[in-house]
């Protein structure tokens, strides 16, 4: 049976067909865009190198702006002049004198009278120091003794009675004495306290027995003897140390002197750096002096204490300065000048009274001067002048007055003076 045939498509058939032709209507769009964006990139291209073509003209225009701004630079800012002047120094030596008074409150130029300042310092001080004096120290033994009395009646005893031990040392009583009576065949008996007749340690004796020599030759001696049952002690020789007034006298001296310098020192240091203290313008005193001991004392050394009060007028640096400058412009002629910093002031202290609170002083300054230079008028007469020409004009205005003077242009093409006066400067060293 011979196939049919449709005209109509099947809805799936449909579907595919579509898909296809809107495939192919999104690829010529993408070729679209394609062709736009080569189309743009070429144009922009040309662009670049149409900018990209070298500008002559252009730079030799700007440059040549540039070359004339710098030559009006270099011809109207940059040049400069630089001038240094050594004026001739002289120097000037004055005296005069200065009354430093501390009832005064402000200085007076034209009496010459400055104020003055009273200061005070209080320090106290101690120092063990060494004896150097010497005393015997001889010791003599003692120790006690019991005297017997064999006889029938009681026997006293002066003070002072030798007894002699027999090791052959010698004896005393201490106190007179009396011994009891026999009794029943039982010799009486006393305590006495003796001591040695010498100095030594051989007589610290142990237990001995004594006889009494000076009664030898009598009825007594055989019944008038003694014993000890312990040992004499305290015999010695040699020498110790003492005190002296000598001793005492140098301890003060000796540290009253460094308490003193002490003293000084510290108020110095308390000073402020404008004030001067003259030599002369301190009072000393001992306010209080003490040994810890008498002369005559047994030790080896001994503490010295001392108070001491320094008492001081002080000036003002400043004061000085103002007084001596101001005597200083009256002497110098006007046409002259003086270097502040060289200023050297002497003053030496010729009379003081501390009761008073016033001093006198002698002062010796000396300062360095100059020919006075107006910079100011100098550098008017300087615009577009060759270094010849501002000597010669130096010269004219100060003769005589100028030691040494250098001239320098900048930069080093410049051989006058700028026009501005503002690019000149003048130096002065001294």
């Amino acid at each position: 049976m011979p196939k049919k045939m449709h005209d109509i498509l099947s809805p799936k058939a449909k579907r595919k067909i579509d898909s296809t032709v809107k495939e192919i209507v999104k690829d010529l769009s993408v070729v679209s865009r394609k062709k736009r964006t080569v189309h743009k990139k070429i144009v922009q291209e040309s662009i670049v190198k149409k900018e990209k073509s070298f500008p002559l003209k252009e730079i030799v225009i700007g440059g040549a702006v540039v070359v004339l701004l710098l030559a009006w630079y270099g011809i109207t800012k940059l040049p400069k002049a630089d001038i240094q002047i050594w004026p001739k120094i002289d120097t000037l030596t004055l005296s005069q004198k200065i009354t430093a008074d501390k009832s005064v409150t402000v200085i007076d130029i034209s009496r010459g009278i400055i104020p003055a300042t009273y200061v005070q310092e209080i320090k106290d001080g101690k120092q063990e120091f060494l004896a150097t004096g010497s005393a015997s120290d001889d010791g003599k033994a003692t120790g006690s003794i019991i005297i017997y009395n064999k006889n029938n009646s009681v026997f006293t005893l002066v003070k002072g009675t030798h007894f002699l031990s027999d090791s052959g040392k010698y004896f005393v009583t201490l106190a007179r004495i009396s011994i009891p009576a026999m009794s029943k065949k039982t010799p009486g008996s006393a305590l006495a306290q003796v001591q040695a007749k010498e100095a030594g340690e051989s007589y610290n004796i142990g237990s001995s027995k004594f006889s009494a020599p000076k009664l030898y030759g009598t009825e007594y001696y055989y019944s008038i003897y003694a014993q000890s049952d312990s040992n004499m002690s305290g015999g010695q020789t040699g020498e110790v140390k003492k005190v002296t007034a000598d001793d005492i006298k140098e301890a003060k001296n000796s540290l009253t002197k460094k308490i003193l310098q002490e003293a000084k020192d510290s108020l110095r240091a308390r000073l402020l750096a404008d004030e001067v203290l003259l030599e002369g313008a301190i009072q000393n005193t001992v306010v209080s002096d003490s040994a810890d001991v008498a002369a005559g004392t047994i030790v080896d050394k001994f503490n010295e204490s001392v108070s001491v009060k320094i008492s001081a007028l002080v000036v003002k640096k400043h004061d000085l300065e103002v007084v001596v400058k101001d005597n200083i412009v009256s002497e110098l002629p006007k046409v002259n000048n003086f270097i502040e910093n060289s200023l050297d002031i002497k003053p030496i202290l010729t009379s003081v009274d501390f009761k008073a609170g016033k001093m006198i002083l002698d002062t010796s300054s000396s300062v360095k001067t100059y020919y006075n230079i107006n910079n100011n008028e100098l550098i008017d007469l300087f615009p577009a002048k060759s270094g010849d020409q501002i000597k010669q004009v130096i010269d004219q205005l100060h003769e005589g007055q100028i030691s040494e003077l250098k001239i320098n242009f900048w930069p080093f093409w410049v051989h006058r003076a700028p026009d501005n006066k503002n690019r000149i400067k003048i130096n002065l060293n001294f």
